[in-house]
């Protein structure tokens, strides 16, 4: 790689490296991905950062690094999800969301789904035992953690464990270095938000009325997680487990990264990602429909939506980049996989 490319590429990461007292090294792709790495040492990291050609979901033909990890969290271990018997408490479940608000899943919340949602159809449990059907297996796992629910595994509590998952299973997220915006914001729910510094995918929207339809309920650990069979763990909400990241990469730097709160990730488009509220604990002001803003000499970034939204992001201001399973595969983000 020439200099003349590496300068085209690294505007944002080269003012986090100025900031960093990394000004010397500032042409360097040594010096950015060293950068990144130091983002992302938190995470079960199994290859990268690199710096590799990539096409955007827009067809913007550029430079993006890529980094391949394991869904694993290293600072706690996941769970729990669904609790056994409607005398449970907190402990023994998760959390689910609802209308903006987090809700423990204990026993009682199970016992009292027909209520919650005013349906007499929900019955998770034996009225006789107080026992909740829970899926319990790989293959139940399959059948019940999908939008077209098995009709065996309805009325049960949804949990897929991260030991379902093949020991050698990755993810490779690849992401522009320069984020490239867009006229229309585009969804998540394709993209996903973005990675947080620890490696677990900041997922778009859970398929809640999908969940729903079926009278099962999947919850999310304490820390807004749970685990499908393709992504494994993944986040679809921002509680407080996320703490600093290790190191603050992107354009929103120093002070003003300080005044900003918590940075928990890059979303898949480039840009930074902050905690939902700013360091006073006062909300960001001024948010888009993305839950993003800029200012005056401020670059713009994201702040994650609250817990309950169901939102860590309501859309992406720039083109994404590619979430893969193959680490090999080459970003191609402007071609969508065929439907299933």
């Amino acid at each position: 790689m020439n200099n003349s490319h590496c300068y085209r590429i690294l505007p944002s990461a080269l003012i986090a490296l100025l900031a960093s007292g990394s000004a010397s090294f500032a042409n360097d792709e040594a010096s950015l991905t060293e950068s990144i790495e130091q983002f992302f040492s938190g995470a079960d990291l199994v290859s990268g950062p690199n710096v590799v050609d990539c096409t955007l979901s827009g067809g913007t033909e550029t430079s993006c690094f890529s980094i391949t990890v394991k869904a694993a969290p290293q600072s706690y271990t996941p769970g729990p999800w669904c609790p056994t018997n409607i005398a449970d408490s907190a402990e023994a479940g998760g959390i689910w969301l609802r209308d903006g608000e987090v809700h423990d899943v204990d026993g009682a919340f199970i016992a009292n789904l027909a209520e919650f949602y005013g349906d007499s159809e929900w019955q998770l449990f034996d009225k006789d035992t107080g026992n909740i059907r829970f899926t319990g297996s790989l293959e139940a796992c399959q059948a019940a953690a999908r939008p077209d629910v098995d009709p065996a595994y309805q009325n049960y509590c949804v949990q897929c464990l991260p030991e379902y998952m093949p020991d050698d299973a990755t993810v490779t997220y690849v992401i522009p270095v320069e984020p490239q915006p867009v006229r229309r914001s585009q969804p998540t729910n394709f993209s996903g938000s973005g990675v947080a510094y620890n490696g677990i995918k900041l997922d778009g929207p859970a398929p809640l009325d999908a969940i729903l339809a079926a009278h099962t309920i999947a919850p999310f650990d304490d820390c807004g997680g749970h685990v499908n069979p393709h992504v494994g763990y993944h986040y679809h909400a921002v509680t407080d487990c996320l703490t600093p990241a290790p190191a603050t990469f992107g354009s929103v730097h120093g002070a003003a990264a300080v005044e900003h709160g918590t940075q928990i990730g890059i979303a898949m488009d480039g840009f930074q990602i902050f905690s939902n509220l700013m360091a006073s604990g006062a909300a960001p002001k001024d948010l888009d429909s993305c839950n993003g803003h800029d200012g005056e000499d401020l670059a713009y970034h994201y702040h994650a939506g609250a817990a309950g939204s169901n939102a860590i992001l309501g859309c992406l201001k720039a083109e994404a980049g590619c979430t893969l399973e193959d680490e090999n595969a080459v970003c191609d983000a402007s071609v969508r996989p065929p439907r299933s």
